[in-house]
């Protein structure tokens, strides 16, 4: 009986240091793994030298971006310029008054201007010309008739385009008109009369509101004068 306490006593001190010198040697092994990992040295990039090809790749049409732009629209100033192609044999556009008269209203995009009629100041995109109902309005230029209208507030009223961009319109005529649309007119041919049918201005009494603009923007009818 005692024999076999001993033997078990022995054998559990020596599963002990067994044990004991395995957990030693993986405490071993973790530290040394730990360490090499740590000491390892990064991989290094070097720079090409100079006898070494680098490959530089271009990206082609169809791989560059496309940006977005923007058109550029012309000032004031230049919309007022003549249009005329560089290289054509096209004359400066011959100008002249559409109407002889009191001038009762000028031109004032830039500034405000009373209006009778509407007792209150407002901008005026052309200038009015008195004259007594029935008097002929001439085409300030030869072009071609675009428009014939009613309008709710400027009466009676006829357009008509020119060379280089410029529009010229006359309103406030009598309902009864000489020209219709598509019609080719000259310089001082007739193309309505005066009336007093534009409502916007009717404390003037008969007159004619003749207004331009060159290239869809309002134009001083004194500078249009000026271009023959």
């Amino acid at each position: 009986m005692s024999n076999k306490k001993h033997a078990g006593g022995s054998f559990g001190t020596k599963g002990y240091y067994i044990a004991l010198i395995l957990c030693a040697a993986a405490i071993g092994i973790s530290g040394y793994l730990y360490y090499r990992n740590a000491n390892q040295e990064e991989p290094q990039i070097q720079a090409p030298s100079q006898n070494q090809q680098v490959d530089v790749v271009t990206p082609s049409g169809d791989d560059i971006p496309a940006v977005a732009t923007q058109p550029t629209l012309p000032s004031a100033e230049d919309a007022t310029k003549p249009t005329t192609p560089q290289g054509s044999d096209q004359k400066p556009l011959k100008t002249g008054q559409p109407l002889t008269g009191e001038t009762l209203a000028v031109y004032a995009m830039d500034s405000l201007s009373y209006n009778p009629t509407t007792r209150d100041w407002r901008v005026h995109n052309g200038i009015d010309i008195a004259a007594e109902a029935g008097t002929p309005v001439s085409a300030a230029a030869a072009g071609v008739v675009s428009a014939t209208y009613e309008d709710d507030t400027m009466g009676t009223t006829v357009v008509i385009r020119h060379d280089g961009g410029y529009v010229t319109v006359y309103s406030s005529l009598d309902s009864e008109l000489p020209v219709s649309v598509g019609d080719n007119v000259d310089l001082g041919q007739t193309i309505g009369q005066v009336g007093n049918t534009a409502l916007l201005e009717s404390a003037l009494g008969d007159h004619l509101h003749f207004s331009v603009s060159c290239n869809d923007v309002p134009m001083d009818p004194a500078q249009f004068f000026e271009l023959q």
